[in-house]
Protein backbone atom coordinates (compact mmCIF):
# COMPACT_ATOMS: atom_id res chain seq x y z
CA UNK A 1 0.00 0.00 0.00
CA UNK A 2 1.11 3.66 -0.85
CA UNK A 3 2.57 5.39 1.54
CA UNK A 4 2.47 8.95 0.53
CA UNK A 5 2.07 12.21 2.69
CA UNK A 6 0.31 15.09 2.13
CA UNK A 7 3.32 17.18 2.32
CA UNK A 8 4.30 15.11 -0.94
CA UNK A 9 1.49 16.15 -2.58
CA UNK A 10 1.40 19.88 -2.31
CA UNK A 11 4.73 19.58 -3.57
CA UNK A 12 3.58 18.34 -6.79
CA UNK A 13 0.65 20.63 -7.26
CA UNK A 14 2.49 23.79 -5.84
CA UNK A 15 4.85 23.04 -8.70
CA UNK A 16 2.01 22.84 -11.32
CA UNK A 17 0.35 26.16 -10.31
CA UNK A 18 4.07 27.76 -10.56
CA UNK A 19 4.11 26.37 -14.13
CA UNK A 20 1.36 28.02 -14.76
CA UNK A 21 2.82 31.45 -13.08
CA UNK A 22 5.97 31.14 -14.99
CA UNK A 23 4.30 30.91 -18.18
CA UNK A 24 3.11 34.27 -17.46
CA UNK A 25 5.89 35.51 -16.11
CA UNK A 26 8.22 34.40 -18.93
CA UNK A 27 5.74 34.54 -21.95
CA UNK A 28 6.31 38.30 -22.20
CA UNK A 29 9.76 37.94 -22.18
CA UNK A 30 9.61 35.71 -24.70
CA UNK A 31 7.26 37.43 -27.03
CA UNK A 32 9.57 40.35 -26.66
CA UNK A 33 12.47 38.83 -28.56
CA UNK A 34 10.14 36.72 -30.77
CA UNK A 35 8.98 39.95 -32.27
CA UNK A 36 12.88 40.93 -32.39
CA UNK A 37 12.63 43.80 -29.99
CA UNK A 38 15.30 44.00 -27.09
CA UNK A 39 13.44 43.74 -23.50
CA UNK A 40 12.89 47.33 -21.86
CA UNK A 41 16.00 46.65 -19.44
CA UNK A 42 17.99 45.17 -21.92
CA UNK A 43 17.80 47.76 -24.67
CA UNK A 44 20.98 49.03 -24.51
CA UNK A 45 22.37 45.98 -25.80
CA UNK A 46 20.96 46.57 -29.19
CA UNK A 47 24.44 48.14 -30.76
CA UNK A 48 25.89 44.73 -29.53
CA UNK A 49 22.78 42.74 -31.46
CA UNK A 50 23.25 45.13 -34.99
CA UNK A 51 27.51 44.08 -34.69
CA UNK A 52 26.62 40.65 -34.14
CA UNK A 53 24.03 40.16 -36.66
CA UNK A 54 25.94 42.41 -39.08
CA UNK A 55 28.73 40.26 -38.71
CA UNK A 56 27.20 37.91 -40.54
CA UNK A 57 26.26 40.25 -43.78
CA UNK A 58 23.01 39.76 -45.91
CA UNK A 59 22.53 36.28 -44.38
CA UNK A 60 21.67 37.04 -40.91
CA UNK A 61 19.44 39.96 -41.69
CA UNK A 62 17.23 38.68 -45.06
CA UNK A 63 14.21 36.79 -44.09
CA UNK A 64 14.49 33.06 -44.75
CA UNK A 65 11.88 30.58 -46.05
CA UNK A 66 11.93 27.49 -44.59
CA UNK A 67 14.03 25.71 -46.91
CA UNK A 68 17.06 28.60 -46.06
CA UNK A 69 16.04 28.30 -42.63
CA UNK A 70 16.91 24.75 -42.46
CA UNK A 71 20.06 24.65 -44.21
CA UNK A 72 21.72 27.49 -42.15
CA UNK A 73 20.57 25.56 -38.95
CA UNK A 74 22.42 22.78 -40.36
CA UNK A 75 25.56 24.25 -41.04
CA UNK A 76 25.79 25.83 -37.85
CA UNK A 77 25.03 22.86 -36.20
CA UNK A 78 27.58 20.85 -38.42
CA UNK A 79 30.26 23.35 -37.13
CA UNK A 80 29.54 23.27 -33.69
CA UNK A 81 30.25 19.38 -33.72
CA UNK A 82 33.22 19.55 -35.11
CA UNK A 83 34.39 22.62 -32.88
CA UNK A 84 33.54 20.53 -30.33
CA UNK A 85 35.08 17.52 -31.64
CA UNK A 86 38.42 19.15 -31.81
CA UNK A 87 38.28 20.35 -28.76
CA UNK A 88 37.83 17.23 -26.80
CA UNK A 89 40.69 15.51 -28.95
CA UNK A 90 43.19 18.55 -28.11
CA UNK A 91 42.32 19.05 -24.43
CA UNK A 92 45.76 17.19 -24.01
CA UNK A 93 47.60 20.58 -24.98
CA UNK A 94 44.95 23.36 -24.42
CA UNK A 95 45.35 25.64 -21.57
CA UNK A 96 42.63 25.84 -18.59
CA UNK A 97 43.59 22.07 -17.74
CA UNK A 98 44.82 21.99 -14.06
CA UNK A 99 44.07 17.90 -13.82
CA UNK A 100 46.51 17.18 -17.11
CA UNK A 101 43.47 15.32 -18.76
CA UNK A 102 44.27 13.50 -21.94
CA UNK A 103 42.71 13.92 -24.80
CA UNK A 104 39.10 12.53 -24.99
CA UNK A 105 38.69 9.08 -26.85
CA UNK A 106 37.51 9.54 -30.43
CA UNK A 107 34.14 7.19 -29.89
CA UNK A 108 33.31 8.84 -26.77
CA UNK A 109 34.35 12.57 -28.06
CA UNK A 110 32.07 12.30 -31.26
CA UNK A 111 29.22 10.83 -28.90
CA UNK A 112 29.21 13.86 -26.70
CA UNK A 113 30.01 16.41 -29.64
CA UNK A 114 27.04 14.88 -31.16
CA UNK A 115 25.25 14.98 -27.80
CA UNK A 116 25.53 18.52 -26.32
CA UNK A 117 24.98 19.72 -30.02
CA UNK A 118 21.31 18.39 -30.37
CA UNK A 119 20.87 19.50 -26.83
CA UNK A 120 20.75 15.79 -25.38
CA UNK A 121 23.81 16.08 -23.19
CA UNK A 122 24.16 12.35 -23.07
CA UNK A 123 27.57 11.32 -21.16
CA UNK A 124 29.05 8.55 -21.64
CA UNK A 125 32.00 9.78 -18.86
CA UNK A 126 32.55 11.25 -15.98
CA UNK A 127 32.75 14.78 -16.20
CA UNK A 128 35.19 15.64 -12.84
CA UNK A 129 37.86 12.84 -14.72
CA UNK A 130 37.50 13.83 -18.12
CA UNK A 131 37.07 17.24 -19.22
CA UNK A 132 39.33 20.23 -18.95
CA UNK A 133 38.07 23.13 -17.77
CA UNK A 134 38.43 24.87 -21.25
CA UNK A 135 36.81 22.01 -22.54
CA UNK A 136 33.68 22.43 -19.86
CA UNK A 137 33.54 26.18 -20.92
CA UNK A 138 34.23 26.60 -24.40
CA UNK A 139 32.88 23.45 -25.46
CA UNK A 140 29.67 22.36 -23.33
CA UNK A 141 28.66 25.28 -21.73
CA UNK A 142 28.69 27.13 -24.89
CA UNK A 143 27.01 24.59 -26.57
CA UNK A 144 23.95 24.20 -23.82
CA UNK A 145 23.29 27.96 -24.95
CA UNK A 146 23.74 27.44 -28.76
CA UNK A 147 21.83 24.71 -28.96
CA UNK A 148 19.17 26.07 -26.40
CA UNK A 149 18.99 29.23 -28.62
CA UNK A 150 18.70 26.65 -31.38
CA UNK A 151 15.51 25.38 -30.16
CA UNK A 152 13.99 28.36 -29.28
CA UNK A 153 14.56 29.92 -33.09
CA UNK A 154 12.83 26.93 -34.22
CA UNK A 155 9.75 27.65 -32.31
CA UNK A 156 9.82 30.73 -33.14
CA UNK A 157 9.93 30.34 -37.03
CA UNK A 158 7.09 27.55 -36.22
CA UNK A 159 4.94 30.46 -34.50
CA UNK A 160 5.38 32.73 -37.41
CA UNK A 161 3.62 29.98 -39.22
CA UNK A 162 0.89 30.13 -38.13
CA UNK A 163 0.66 33.80 -37.44
CA UNK A 164 2.14 34.90 -40.36
CA UNK A 165 -0.38 35.65 -43.33
CA UNK A 166 0.55 34.67 -46.96
CA UNK A 167 4.31 35.05 -46.39
CA UNK A 168 6.93 33.08 -48.20
CA UNK A 169 9.80 33.53 -44.83
CA UNK A 170 9.90 32.28 -41.46
CA UNK A 171 12.38 35.02 -40.40
CA UNK A 172 15.72 34.54 -39.99
CA UNK A 173 18.09 32.03 -38.32
CA UNK A 174 20.90 33.54 -37.50
CA UNK A 175 19.10 37.28 -35.89
CA UNK A 176 16.76 34.75 -33.84
CA UNK A 177 19.39 32.55 -32.28
CA UNK A 178 21.40 36.01 -31.64
CA UNK A 179 18.16 37.86 -30.02
CA UNK A 180 17.64 34.20 -28.17
CA UNK A 181 21.53 34.05 -27.06
CA UNK A 182 21.77 37.53 -26.02
CA UNK A 183 18.58 39.02 -24.64
CA UNK A 184 16.66 35.84 -23.32
CA UNK A 185 19.82 33.03 -22.00
CA UNK A 186 22.80 35.02 -21.28
CA UNK A 187 21.18 37.29 -18.74
CA UNK A 188 18.65 35.11 -17.45
CA UNK A 189 21.71 32.42 -16.86
CA UNK A 190 24.05 35.32 -15.25
CA UNK A 191 21.22 36.29 -12.25
CA UNK A 192 20.52 32.74 -12.02
CA UNK A 193 23.90 31.55 -11.75
CA UNK A 194 24.24 34.57 -8.70
CA UNK A 195 21.81 32.74 -7.01
CA UNK A 196 23.60 29.37 -7.46
CA UNK A 197 26.50 30.67 -5.93
CA UNK A 198 24.55 31.84 -3.02
CA UNK A 199 23.52 28.65 -2.32
CA UNK A 200 26.69 26.91 -2.40
CA UNK A 201 27.46 25.83 -5.62
CA UNK A 202 31.05 26.31 -6.60
CA UNK A 203 32.53 29.02 -9.09
CA UNK A 204 35.65 28.57 -9.66
CA UNK A 205 38.90 27.76 -11.70
CA UNK A 206 40.66 25.76 -9.64
CA UNK A 207 40.72 21.79 -10.36
CA UNK A 208 40.34 20.84 -6.82
CA UNK A 209 40.92 21.45 -3.30
CA UNK A 210 41.89 18.79 -0.32
CA UNK A 211 40.20 18.08 2.59
CA UNK A 212 41.07 16.38 5.90
CA UNK A 213 38.61 13.47 6.08
CA UNK A 214 37.44 12.42 9.71
CA UNK A 215 39.53 9.45 8.96
CA UNK A 216 42.45 11.53 9.04
CA UNK A 217 43.46 11.00 5.02
CA UNK A 218 43.64 13.70 3.01
CA UNK A 219 41.00 13.82 0.03
CA UNK A 220 40.99 16.05 -3.32
CA UNK A 221 37.37 16.91 -4.16
CA UNK A 222 37.00 17.71 -7.58
CA UNK A 223 35.85 21.73 -8.35
CA UNK A 224 35.20 24.28 -11.36
CA UNK A 225 33.01 26.27 -12.80
CA UNK A 226 29.93 24.86 -11.19
CA UNK A 227 27.13 27.56 -11.36
CA UNK A 228 27.52 28.46 -14.38
CA UNK A 229 27.10 25.54 -16.34
CA UNK A 230 24.66 24.30 -13.71
CA UNK A 231 21.96 27.68 -14.78
CA UNK A 232 22.43 26.77 -18.45
CA UNK A 233 22.05 23.42 -18.17
CA UNK A 234 18.57 23.74 -16.27
CA UNK A 235 17.45 26.99 -18.41
CA UNK A 236 18.22 25.17 -21.56
CA UNK A 237 16.88 21.97 -20.48
CA UNK A 238 20.31 20.55 -21.57
CA UNK A 239 20.84 18.18 -18.49
CA UNK A 240 24.58 17.42 -18.60
CA UNK A 241 25.82 17.82 -15.35
CA UNK A 242 29.34 18.70 -14.56
CA UNK A 243 29.75 16.02 -12.05
CA UNK A 244 29.39 12.38 -12.87
CA UNK A 245 26.32 11.93 -10.35
CA UNK A 246 24.79 15.20 -11.76
CA UNK A 247 22.28 17.03 -9.52
CA UNK A 248 22.78 13.92 -7.24
CA UNK A 249 26.03 15.95 -6.32
CA UNK A 250 25.87 18.21 -3.30
CA UNK A 251 28.01 20.66 -5.47
CA UNK A 252 25.68 21.31 -8.36
CA UNK A 253 22.44 20.14 -5.78
CA UNK A 254 22.94 21.29 -2.27
CA UNK A 255 19.40 20.91 -0.45
CA UNK A 256 15.74 21.26 -0.99
CA UNK A 257 15.70 25.07 -1.99
CA UNK A 258 18.24 24.61 -4.61
CA UNK A 259 16.59 21.45 -5.95
CA UNK A 260 13.05 23.48 -6.13
CA UNK A 261 14.44 25.89 -8.22
CA UNK A 262 15.98 23.68 -10.64
CA UNK A 263 12.78 21.83 -11.37
CA UNK A 264 11.21 25.12 -11.93
CA UNK A 265 13.91 26.54 -13.84
CA UNK A 266 13.76 23.21 -16.06
CA UNK A 267 9.45 24.30 -16.92
CA UNK A 268 10.02 28.07 -16.99
CA UNK A 269 11.10 29.16 -20.80
CA UNK A 270 9.37 25.77 -22.41
CA UNK A 271 6.03 26.86 -20.13
CA UNK A 272 6.73 30.43 -21.36
CA UNK A 273 6.99 29.95 -24.99
CA UNK A 274 2.91 28.79 -25.05
CA UNK A 275 1.91 31.72 -23.79
CA UNK A 276 4.00 33.43 -26.11
CA UNK A 277 2.48 31.06 -29.15
CA UNK A 278 -0.64 32.26 -28.08
CA UNK A 279 -0.31 35.90 -27.91
CA UNK A 280 1.36 35.70 -31.36
CA UNK A 281 -1.77 34.07 -33.20
CA UNK A 282 -3.96 36.26 -31.55
CA UNK A 283 -5.37 34.40 -28.74
CA UNK A 284 -3.22 33.72 -25.81
CA UNK A 285 -6.14 30.89 -24.85
CA UNK A 286 -4.89 28.76 -27.34
CA UNK A 287 -1.89 29.30 -25.41
CA UNK A 288 -3.11 28.42 -22.06
CA UNK A 289 -4.99 25.35 -23.47
CA UNK A 290 -2.08 23.87 -24.75
CA UNK A 291 -0.08 24.07 -21.29
CA UNK A 292 -3.68 22.63 -19.79
CA UNK A 293 -2.99 19.28 -21.85
CA UNK A 294 0.97 19.63 -21.39
CA UNK A 295 0.02 19.44 -16.86
CA UNK A 296 -2.89 17.31 -17.42
CA UNK A 297 -0.55 14.31 -18.74
CA UNK A 298 2.42 15.63 -16.48
CA UNK A 299 -0.12 15.45 -13.70
CA UNK A 300 -1.42 11.77 -13.76
CA UNK A 301 1.96 10.23 -14.57
CA UNK A 302 3.96 11.99 -11.80
CA UNK A 303 1.38 10.49 -9.00
CA UNK A 304 1.72 7.07 -10.91
CA UNK A 305 5.70 7.23 -10.29
CA UNK A 306 5.31 9.03 -6.57
CA UNK A 307 2.72 6.30 -5.59
CA UNK A 308 5.31 3.65 -6.85
CA UNK A 309 7.89 4.66 -5.30
CA UNK A 310 6.15 5.47 -1.97
CA UNK A 311 4.55 1.76 -1.62
CA UNK A 312 8.14 0.49 -2.01
CA UNK A 313 9.67 -2.08 -3.40
CA UNK A 314 7.15 -5.26 -4.82
CA UNK A 315 9.95 -7.77 -3.24
CA UNK A 316 9.33 -6.38 0.54
CA UNK A 317 5.66 -6.60 0.35
CA UNK A 318 6.20 -10.20 -0.60
CA UNK A 319 8.47 -10.92 2.21
CA UNK A 320 6.45 -9.47 4.53
CA UNK A 321 8.50 -6.25 5.69
CA UNK A 322 7.04 -2.83 6.36
CA UNK A 323 7.46 -0.68 3.44
CA UNK A 324 6.25 1.93 4.92
CA UNK A 325 9.43 4.26 4.05
CA UNK A 326 8.74 3.47 0.51
CA UNK A 327 11.96 3.14 -1.80
CA UNK A 328 14.69 5.09 -0.81
CA UNK A 329 17.57 3.50 -3.03
CA UNK A 330 19.27 5.52 -5.46
CA UNK A 331 17.89 8.60 -3.86
CA UNK A 332 19.11 11.58 -1.62
CA UNK A 333 17.98 11.72 1.82
CA UNK A 334 17.99 15.33 1.45
CA UNK A 335 15.52 15.54 -0.88
CA UNK A 336 13.60 12.68 -0.08
CA UNK A 337 11.00 10.47 -2.33
CA UNK A 338 9.03 13.14 -3.58
CA UNK A 339 10.75 15.60 -4.93
CA UNK A 340 12.98 12.68 -6.45
CA UNK A 341 9.97 11.27 -7.98
CA UNK A 342 8.88 15.09 -8.97
CA UNK A 343 12.55 15.71 -10.15
CA UNK A 344 12.48 12.58 -12.78
CA UNK A 345 8.84 13.42 -14.07
CA UNK A 346 9.99 17.17 -14.62
CA UNK A 347 13.71 16.36 -16.41
CA UNK A 348 11.98 13.42 -18.30
CA UNK A 349 8.79 15.51 -19.79
CA UNK A 350 11.42 18.51 -20.28
CA UNK A 351 13.91 17.57 -22.71
CA UNK A 352 16.61 17.91 -20.08
CA UNK A 353 18.10 14.86 -18.75
CA UNK A 354 19.55 16.05 -15.39
CA UNK A 355 18.85 13.55 -12.43
CA UNK A 356 18.98 13.87 -8.54
CA UNK A 357 18.30 10.11 -7.99
CA UNK A 358 19.42 7.34 -10.10
CA UNK A 359 16.39 5.81 -11.91
CA UNK A 360 17.45 2.14 -12.25
CA UNK A 361 16.80 2.09 -8.77
CA UNK A 362 13.42 3.12 -9.00
CA UNK A 363 10.76 0.39 -8.54
CA UNK A 364 9.67 -0.99 -12.28
CA UNK A 365 6.74 1.10 -12.53
CA UNK A 366 8.09 4.48 -10.50
CA UNK A 367 11.00 4.04 -13.53
CA UNK A 368 8.22 3.08 -16.15
CA UNK A 369 7.26 6.98 -15.52
CA UNK A 370 10.13 8.65 -17.05
CA UNK A 371 10.18 6.19 -19.75
CA UNK A 372 6.75 6.73 -21.25
CA UNK A 373 7.42 10.45 -20.62
CA UNK A 374 10.03 10.30 -23.30
CA UNK A 375 8.41 8.19 -25.27
CA UNK A 376 5.23 10.88 -25.61
CA UNK A 377 7.97 12.59 -27.60
CA UNK A 378 8.77 15.06 -24.61
CA UNK A 379 5.77 17.19 -25.72
CA UNK A 380 4.84 17.60 -21.67
CA UNK A 381 6.73 20.92 -21.71
CA UNK A 382 9.27 19.55 -23.53
CA UNK A 383 12.61 21.16 -24.18
CA UNK A 384 13.20 24.84 -24.73
CA UNK A 385 11.39 25.54 -28.16
CA UNK A 386 11.01 21.41 -28.90
CA UNK A 387 8.11 21.02 -26.41
CA UNK A 388 5.94 23.83 -28.26
CA UNK A 389 6.96 22.75 -32.08
CA UNK A 390 6.17 18.91 -30.89
CA UNK A 391 2.85 19.53 -29.19
CA UNK A 392 2.34 21.50 -32.11
CA UNK A 393 2.90 18.12 -34.33
CA UNK A 394 -0.17 16.40 -32.49
CA UNK A 395 -2.28 19.69 -32.46
CA UNK A 396 -1.87 19.18 -36.21
CA UNK A 397 -2.79 15.30 -36.16
CA UNK A 398 -5.79 15.87 -33.43
CA UNK A 399 -7.75 18.54 -35.28
CA UNK A 400 -7.33 16.38 -38.45
CA UNK A 401 -8.72 13.11 -36.53
CA UNK A 402 -11.88 15.91 -34.30
CA UNK A 403 -12.60 17.46 -37.82
CA UNK A 404 -13.00 13.93 -39.71
CA UNK A 405 -14.86 12.71 -36.57
CA UNK A 406 -16.98 15.76 -35.99
CA UNK A 407 -17.25 16.64 -39.80
CA UNK A 408 -16.00 19.91 -39.55
CA UNK A 409 -13.48 22.14 -41.02
CA UNK A 410 -10.25 21.20 -39.85
CA UNK A 411 -8.64 24.45 -39.34
CA UNK A 412 -6.25 25.14 -36.32
CA UNK A 413 -5.91 29.56 -35.36
CA UNK A 414 -7.27 30.11 -38.76
CA UNK A 415 -5.20 27.94 -40.65
CA UNK A 416 -6.84 24.99 -42.89
CA UNK A 417 -4.84 21.98 -41.89
CA UNK A 418 -4.48 19.61 -44.92
CA UNK A 419 -2.93 16.55 -46.59
CA UNK A 420 0.25 17.77 -46.60
CA UNK A 421 0.71 19.11 -43.01
CA UNK A 422 -0.63 16.20 -41.73
CA UNK A 423 1.58 13.45 -43.86
CA UNK A 424 4.65 15.75 -42.84
CA UNK A 425 3.48 16.07 -38.91
CA UNK A 426 3.23 11.84 -39.64
CA UNK A 427 6.85 11.80 -40.50
CA UNK A 428 7.97 13.85 -37.72
CA UNK A 429 6.87 11.64 -35.28
CA UNK A 430 7.46 8.19 -36.71
CA UNK A 431 11.19 9.16 -36.42
CA UNK A 432 10.51 8.31 -32.31
CA UNK A 433 9.59 4.75 -32.59
CA UNK A 434 11.41 3.88 -35.56
CA UNK A 435 14.94 4.36 -33.97
CA UNK A 436 14.91 3.70 -30.62
CA UNK A 437 12.74 0.24 -31.44
CA UNK A 438 15.26 -0.20 -34.62
CA UNK A 439 18.40 0.20 -32.45
CA UNK A 440 16.56 -1.42 -29.19
CA UNK A 441 16.48 -4.67 -31.31
CA UNK A 442 19.72 -4.59 -32.60
CA UNK A 443 21.38 -3.79 -28.92
CA UNK A 444 19.83 -6.73 -28.00
CA UNK A 445 20.98 -9.47 -30.53
CA UNK A 446 24.50 -8.14 -30.88
CA UNK A 447 26.84 -8.98 -28.80
CA UNK A 448 28.66 -5.23 -28.41
CA UNK A 449 25.46 -3.76 -27.52
CA UNK A 450 24.48 -6.84 -25.05
CA UNK A 451 28.17 -5.99 -23.45
CA UNK A 452 27.04 -2.22 -21.72
CA UNK A 453 23.74 -4.14 -20.11
CA UNK A 454 24.32 -4.67 -16.10
CA UNK A 455 21.49 -6.81 -15.94
CA UNK A 456 19.96 -9.47 -17.78
CA UNK A 457 16.14 -10.35 -18.11
CA UNK A 458 13.36 -7.58 -18.85
CA UNK A 459 15.64 -5.07 -16.52
CA UNK A 460 18.55 -5.30 -19.00
CA UNK A 461 15.62 -4.74 -21.85
CA UNK A 462 14.85 -1.88 -20.17
CA UNK A 463 18.12 -0.19 -19.85
CA UNK A 464 18.54 -0.11 -23.46
CA UNK A 465 15.53 0.99 -24.49
CA UNK A 466 15.45 3.45 -21.98
CA UNK A 467 18.95 4.53 -23.10
CA UNK A 468 17.75 4.43 -26.80
CA UNK A 469 14.44 6.28 -25.90
CA UNK A 470 16.53 9.05 -23.58
CA UNK A 471 18.89 9.75 -27.30
CA UNK A 472 16.19 9.88 -29.92
CA UNK A 473 14.09 12.18 -27.93
CA UNK A 474 16.68 14.17 -27.14
CA UNK A 475 16.67 13.67 -23.09
CA UNK A 476 20.29 12.51 -22.04
CA UNK A 477 19.10 10.69 -18.55
CA UNK A 478 20.38 7.38 -18.42
CA UNK A 479 19.22 4.01 -16.81
CA UNK A 480 22.25 4.29 -14.77
CA UNK A 481 22.97 0.73 -14.56
CA UNK A 482 24.05 1.07 -18.77
CA UNK A 483 27.98 1.33 -19.79
CA UNK A 484 28.12 3.11 -22.84
CA UNK A 485 31.69 3.38 -23.71
CA UNK A 486 32.25 0.84 -26.45
CA UNK A 487 32.24 1.66 -30.21
CA UNK A 488 28.70 0.09 -30.88
CA UNK A 489 27.35 2.47 -27.95
CA UNK A 490 29.31 5.35 -28.32
CA UNK A 491 27.87 5.58 -32.24
CA UNK A 492 24.71 4.15 -32.21
CA UNK A 493 23.26 6.97 -29.77
CA UNK A 494 25.59 9.62 -31.56
CA UNK A 495 23.28 8.46 -34.40
CA UNK A 496 20.44 8.55 -32.42
CA UNK A 497 21.20 11.84 -31.08
CA UNK A 498 21.12 13.57 -34.63
CA UNK A 499 18.59 11.89 -35.89
CA UNK A 500 16.00 12.74 -33.15
CA UNK A 501 16.95 15.75 -32.99
CA UNK A 502 17.22 16.88 -37.23
CA UNK A 503 14.64 14.84 -38.59
CA UNK A 504 11.91 16.50 -36.39
CA UNK A 505 13.34 19.82 -36.85
CA UNK A 506 13.11 19.81 -40.84
CA UNK A 507 9.58 18.41 -40.91
CA UNK A 508 8.59 20.91 -38.00
CA UNK A 509 9.85 23.83 -40.48
CA UNK A 510 8.55 22.47 -43.93
CA UNK A 511 5.11 22.75 -42.23
CA UNK A 512 5.68 26.22 -40.65
CA UNK A 513 6.37 27.35 -44.60
CA UNK A 514 3.48 25.70 -45.86
CA UNK A 515 1.25 27.25 -43.26
CA UNK A 516 2.63 30.72 -43.59
CA UNK A 517 1.89 30.77 -47.38
CA UNK A 518 -1.94 30.02 -46.43
CA UNK A 519 -4.28 32.99 -45.81
CA UNK A 520 -6.10 33.28 -42.08
CA UNK A 521 -9.57 32.01 -41.91
CA UNK A 522 -11.58 33.67 -39.45
CA UNK A 523 -13.13 31.06 -37.37
CA UNK A 524 -16.79 30.28 -37.83
CA UNK A 525 -19.29 27.63 -36.66
CA UNK A 526 -17.64 25.22 -38.77
CA UNK A 527 -14.60 25.64 -36.75
CA UNK A 528 -14.00 22.76 -34.11
CA UNK A 529 -13.03 24.73 -30.87
CA UNK A 530 -9.60 24.63 -29.37
CA UNK A 531 -9.71 26.31 -26.16
CA UNK A 532 -12.33 24.32 -23.78
CA UNK A 533 -11.64 21.21 -21.56
CA UNK A 534 -13.07 19.11 -24.77
CA UNK A 535 -10.44 19.51 -26.73
CA UNK A 536 -7.81 19.73 -23.97
CA UNK A 537 -8.92 16.02 -23.02
CA UNK A 538 -8.72 15.17 -26.40
CA UNK A 539 -5.15 15.84 -27.39
CA UNK A 540 -4.11 14.71 -24.04
CA UNK A 541 -5.51 11.70 -24.72
CA UNK A 542 -4.51 11.57 -28.85
CA UNK A 543 -0.72 11.49 -27.03
CA UNK A 544 -1.15 8.85 -24.24
CA UNK A 545 -2.72 6.50 -27.07
CA UNK A 546 -0.42 6.76 -29.97
CA UNK A 547 2.20 6.75 -27.31
CA UNK A 548 0.85 4.19 -25.59
CA UNK A 549 0.18 2.00 -28.63
CA UNK A 550 3.74 2.35 -30.29
CA UNK A 551 5.13 1.49 -27.12
CA UNK A 552 3.16 -0.97 -24.96
CA UNK A 553 4.51 -4.11 -26.22
CA UNK A 554 7.91 -3.13 -25.22
CA UNK A 555 7.07 -2.05 -21.80
CA UNK A 556 5.32 -4.93 -21.06
CA UNK A 557 8.52 -6.90 -21.89
CA UNK A 558 10.37 -4.43 -19.87
CA UNK A 559 9.24 -2.63 -16.60
CA UNK A 560 6.01 -4.46 -16.64
CA UNK A 561 7.45 -7.65 -16.69
CA UNK A 562 9.86 -6.55 -14.32
CA UNK A 563 7.41 -5.65 -11.82
CA UNK A 564 5.41 -9.25 -12.07
CA UNK A 565 8.71 -10.63 -11.46
CA UNK A 566 9.56 -8.53 -8.20
CA UNK A 567 5.77 -9.07 -6.91
CA UNK A 568 6.72 -12.75 -6.70
CA UNK A 569 9.99 -12.25 -5.25
CA UNK A 570 12.26 -12.61 -8.61
CA UNK A 571 15.56 -9.70 -9.57
CA UNK A 572 17.30 -9.41 -12.32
Amino acid sequence: MAHTTLAGWLLIVGFIAATFGMARLFGPWLFAVYEGRPPRLLAAFGPVERLLTGAGGRAAREEQGWRAYAMHLLVFNGAGILLLLLLQLLQGILPLNPQGFAAVPFGIALNTAVSFVTNTNWQSYAGETTMSNLTQMLGLTVQNFLSAATGISVAFAVIRGFARRESGTLGNFWADLVRVTLYLLLPACLLYALVLVALGLPQTLAGSTVAQTLEGTRQAIALGPVASQEAIKMLGTNGGGFFNANSAHPFENPGALSNLLQMLSIFALAAGLTWCFGKAVGNVRQGWAILAAMMLLFAGLTSVSYIAEAGGNPIHHHAGVDPSGGNMEGKEVRFGIAASALFASVTTAASCGAVNAMHDSFTAIGGMVPLFNMHLGEVIVGGVGAGLYGMLLYVILGIFIAGLMVGRTPEYVGKKIEAREVKLAVIAIAVLPLFILGLTASALVLPSGLAGLQEAGPHGLTEALYAYTSAVANNGSAFAGLTATNDWWAYSLALAMLVGRLAVIVPVLAIAGSLAAKKTTPEGAGSFPTTGPLWIGLLAGLIVVLGGLTFLPSLVLGPIADHLAMISGQTF
